[in-house]
């Protein structure tokens, strides 16, 4: 396996003053699902817009496929996808005029194009919304319009922020079914999400922030053994969160 992600010892924040991550190491690997946890403010989000390179670290490297953003910004650039937890669309274009541009922009061939196109508007039940403009979509259609886009480039990382926010169960399913294949055709994904009865079967390991630091990270029997250490009877993601997070008190 090669290393797609590699975050060394960031730490940064809105302010140049104020650090609100700090010293975040991280590796996905070929193929990895990477379940990224934490209560809201816990520096998340934080995370991500540095990898996307919409913050500068105060300090610390990232690079994607061996390249940082100051290396290469268009060989950085098209090495992710990324899917927000609120879909950001143009919206008097239509969900097919989306999914163009989206090959148009990582350079998916044509035939290539025309034989997802059709799979992803199947299994997303969107082929009767293909010609329909986004500003008349649902949540919930608008979102799997972002996931459809993402699924279409193919890059070797995708990072998901919250990707189960306004998806019906079918859609849930649809998305959770896809990300397996990506997984076995070499991709990797890092996953924000606090649906962690979910997540905990398909991720292969867990990085978990609180206060803007790691404080628990691994496989999940690594997560319950750090849970467990004082005593704790965690048997599952969401104890074993609880357990970290505050000793049990809920």
């Amino acid at each position: 396996m090669s290393t797609v992600l590699s975050v060394e010892q960031l730490s940064g924040g809105y302010s140049p003053r104020k650090s609100i991550i700090q010293n975040i190491n991280l590796h996905i690997e070929s193929g990895e699902m990477i379940g990224l946890i934490g209560v809201n403010g816990a520096g998340k989000s934080t995370t991500i817009k540095h990898i996307l390179g919409l913050m500068t670290p105060h300090k610390g490297t990232i690079m994607i496929n061996g390249t940082t953003l100051q290396d290469d910004v268009e060989k950085y650039r098209s090495g992710y996808t990324y899917v927000p937890e609120t879909p950001v669309l143009f919206e008097e274009l239509t969900v097919e005029e989306h999914l163009r541009l989206t090959a148009m922009a990582y350079s998916v061939p044509q035939k290539q194009y025309e034989q997802q196109v059709e799979q992803l508007l199947q299994r997303y039940h969107m082929e009767k919304k293909r010609k329909a403009v986004t500003a008349h979509l649902s949540k919930g259609m608008k979102q799997k319009v972002m996931i459809m886009s993402a699924l279409l480039a193919k890059p070797s990382l995708f990072i998901i922020d919250e990707p189960f926010l306004g998806l019906d169960p079918l859609g849930i399913r649809s998305l959770l079914q896809e990300l397996e294949e990506v997984k076995k055709n070499g991709s990797s994904i890092l996953m924000s999400s606090h649906i962690l009865a979910t997540i905990e079967h398909y991720c292969d390991r867990f990085l978990m922030l609180d206060g803007g630091q790691v404080v628990a990270q691994g496989t999940l029997k690594q997560m319950l053994d750090q849970a467990n250490q004082g005593g704790g009877q965690a048997r599952n993601l969401e104890e074993a969160f609880y357990e970290l997070l505050n000793g049990g008190e809920a």
